[in-house]
C-alpha cells in the first residue's frame, strides 16, 4: 500500500500532533508514505528521521498556485493508492485521480473543503453524526479515534516550577480560549485550600486569566507554563488531571491522562462524555459548574482507593480501544477496504 499524506496545519495543534504520531506508526507497520507538509523544519526532520520522504510547501491561500501544482506533480510521480488530507486547506488542494481520496476530520469543519474527497475519517462518533447530517453518505465515512504518546514519562520536578512537593497538584492543558473553560477551573481552585494548578498552553485569554487569578488572590498557586512538548512528564508530576472544556470534540488530553495513569476529572462536553464512564475511569461534572468541580477534586484527592480503581479501569479501556496498535490496525483495515471497493 502506498499513500500520500497532505498536512496543511500549524506548528502546534492536536491534529498536527496526531499526524506526527500516525504517519511514523503506519510506516513502521509497512505502509509506504510520502508526506507533503506546510513549512516546518522540526516536523520535517522528525518525519525524515522516521524514514518517511517529506516535502515542505507553502499551503497558501487562493493565490497560491504553486502548492497544488507541486502536489499534482508529486502524485503523478509517486502514484499512491490513497491520498489523505489533514485540515481544510490541504483538502481543498486534494488532487483528483485514480487514487482513493480520504479527508481526516478532527472537528466540525465546513464540508465545502472536502468536495474532492470520496471518504472521510472522523475521530469521534459526534463528528461522524455531524457529517452525515450534512449529507455525506454513511458508507463513505468511518469513525477512527486517535492514539497518544504511550511512553510513561519521568515526572517534572515540582521545585523546578516553584511548586511545593507536599500539596496536591492539578494539571490542565489546552489553548487558552473560552472553549477550554480554564476560568471555571481557576474558580474551582479558589474554593480549595493548599491545592496548586499547572496549565500548559498558549492563547488569547492569557491576560484575562491572569486578572482572574489576581482577583481571586491565588498568587503563586496557579502557574501558566506556555506551550509544552513534555505533557506526559507534566501528567506524571500531577496528582489529578482536569479537563474543564465547554467544547471538546474528542479530548486527546483524556487519552493522554489515561495512558500516563493520571486520574481525570472532566466536564461533560462532547468528547469526554463519550470517552469517560463516570466513576469508573474518570469523573464527569456539568459544564461551567465550578462549585461541583471543586467538590469532585476534593473527593478524588482524599480517596486513594477510588484513584487507583479509576487508573486501572482507564488503562484497560485505553489499551483495549485506543492504543497505537488498535488504532493503526483500524486505519489499515479501512484503507484495505476502500482499495477493494
Amino acid at each position: 500500500m502506498k499513500m500520500m499524506q497532505l498536512m496543511a496545519g500549524a506548528i502546534h495543534g492536536g491534529a498536527e500532533a496526531f499526524f506526527s504520531r500516525l504517519v511514523p506508526a503506519l510506516h513502521a507497520d509497512s505502509v509506504v508514505q510520502t508526506a507533503i507538509i506546510r513549512h516546518d523544519s522540526k516536523r520535517a526532520e522528525a518525519l525524515q528521521n522516521a524514514g518517511i520522504e517529506t516535502h515542505q510547501l507553502a499551503y497558501g491561500g487562493m493565490l497560491d498556485l504553486c502548492t497544488p501544482t507541486r502536489i499534482k506533480k508529486l502524485v503523478s510521480l509517486k502514484k499512491p493508492d490513497i491520498v489523505m488530507s489533514w485540515m481544510n486547506r490541504a483538502s481543498r488542494m486534494m488532487p483528483v485521480g485514480q487514487w482513493q481520496r480520504v479527508g481526516r476530520l478532527g472537528g466540525y469543519y465546513n464540508l465545502k473543503y472536502y468536495k474532492k474527497c470520496n471518504y472521510l475519517i472522523c475521530n469521534t462518533p459526534d463528528i461522524f453524526d455531524y457529517v452525515i447530517t450534512q449529507g455525506w453518505p454513511v458508507k463513505n465515512a468511518r469513525v477512527i479515534s486517535n492514539f497518544v504518546n504511550e511512553k510513561i514519562a519521568d515526572p517534572v520536578q515540582r521545585n523546578s516550577l516553584n511548586t511545593p512537593s507536599n500539596v496536591p497538584l492539578i494539571f490542565a492543558a489546552g489553548r487558552l480560549h473560552k472553549n477550554k473553560g480554564f476560568d471555571v477551573l481557576i474558580k474551582a481552585i479558589a474554593r480549595l485550600d493548599d491545592v496548586c494548578l499547572w496549565v500548559a498552553g498558549e492563547g488569547p485569554l492569557k491576560d484575562d486569566l491572569d486578572k482572574l487569578i489576581a482577583d481571586l488572590n491565588l498568587g503563586s498557586r496557579v502557574s501558566f507554563l506556555g506551550w509544552r512538548e513534555d505533557v506526559n512528564a507534566l501528567l506524571s508530576s500531577a496528582d489529578l488531571f482536569v479537563c474543564p472544556s465547554r467544547h471538546e470534540p474528542l479530548g486527546n488530553v483524556v487519552l493522554e491522562a489515561w495512558a500516563q495513569n493520571t486520574p481525570i476529572i472532566a466536564t461533560a462536553s462532547q468528547g469526554p462524555k463519550q470517552l469517560i464512564d463516570d466513576g469508573e475511569n474518570g469523573l464527569l461534572v456539568p459544564i461551567d459548574d465550578y462549585s461541583l468541580l471543586a467538590e469532585k477534586i476534593t473527593i478524588l484527592i482524599q480517596n486513594k482507593k477510588l484513584r487507583e480503581n479509576m487508573i486501572d479501569n482507564a488503562n484497560k479501556k485505553y489499551q483495549d480501544e485506543f492504543s497505537q496498535k488498535i488504532i493503526v490496525e483500524e486505519y489499515k483495515i479501512f484503507f484495505n477496504s476502500i482499495l477493494n471497493d
